[in-house]
């Protein structure tokens, strides 16, 4: 049984954003409230991704307090503040943070302005795309006194990415349909992370005229579009089978993600479009290795 809840989590309020016609917050990343102090030594992040570049940069002893949605080892041991959509701001405040990472959105925007109102420092980090994803790495640097270490992630990820592209050119151009769930058929659509990374490993995304970033795509729309390829990102397999025996979903290929790498836009970024590359060109060797 699958157990991916995390991006999932993230996903379910994107998805409700987009069904309300609610556009993703506009920008890059922007304080909220006082400033932090010049040395941070008390973090908490509202999202599993920032956990994970907080650690990628060297500073995971800082992290007080995660959501409830954090599952890496390192962080087992410490307080929940809540959700994506529902931090609490009480457990907030009860762990006296010098700064708060929080990746913005319709569901949580008022309770993160609460926490800026009573003097908590606050980061918001979008995470919509790929470029949203470099600047927070190099945020969260500045923020943290690690710059360095954060200029060093952005650079092996773009060195990754202009490396997959190159390889990417000379293959034949797979037609994908890249799906987070599969009852409703929840797709990554343009302007996705996962979309960006598709094009980046040399393929076409057959929901590329979806018209949202993640959006719920008709099931007769996917079957006219016969992909080549399906990646399986859902965390469950309610409904898979059914969708995997219509004609035009039948004769896909089907594959599953192997890790979060591609459903947490962060710092393992370059790991997960190798991982991409790898499912859509399985008999295509790397320098990250060959498909088994």
């Amino acid at each position: 049984m699958k157990t991916r809840l995390v991006p999932f989590a993230l996903l379910v309020t994107l998805c409700l954003a987009t069904l309300a016609h609610a556009e993703p917050p506009k920008g890059g990343p922007r304080f909220l409230g006082p400033k932090p102090p010049e040395k941070v030594k008390r973090v908490v992040t509202i999202a599993p991704s920032l956990t994970e570049t907080v650690m990628a940069l060297g500073a995971g002893s800082t992290i007080v307090g995660v959501s409830r949605f954090d599952e890496a080892k390192e962080v087992a041991h410490l307080p929940r503040v809540g959700g994506f959509v529902d931090p609490s701001v009480e457990a907030v405040v009860v762990l006296k943070p010098d700064l708060v990472l929080v990746q913005p959105g319709p569901g949580n925007q008022r309770r993160v302005e609460k926490m800026a109102e009573i003097g908590i420092p606050v980061l918001l980090l979008p995470l919509h795309t790929v470029a949203d994803t470099l600047a927070a790495l190099r945020a969260v640097g500045k923020a943290l006194g690690k710059e360095k270490e954060s200029e060093a992630l952005v650079r092996g990820i773009e060195s990754t990415r202009a490396r997959i592209r190159e390889e990417a050119r000379s293959l034949q151009q797979p037609r994908v349909l890249f799906a987070y769930g599969f009852e409703p058929l929840v797709v990554a659509g343009p302007g996705s992370f996962a979309d960006e990374l598709l094009r980046d490993a040399g393929a076409l995304n057959v929901a590329a005229d979806a018209g949202a970033a993640y959006p719920v795509y008709s099931v007769e729309r996917a079957l006219r579009a016969r992909p080549d390829v399906v990646v399986d990102a859902a965390d469950v397999d309610v409904g898979k089978g059914k969708l995997a025996a219509l004609p035009g979903l039948s004769e896909a290929r089907w594959v599953e993600v192997p890790s979060m790498a591609l459903l947490q836009p962060g710092p393992s970024m370059g790991r997960g479009l190798e991982e991409l590359f790898r499912l859509l060109h399985p008999s295509k060797k790397t320098d990250a290795g060959t498909v088994r």
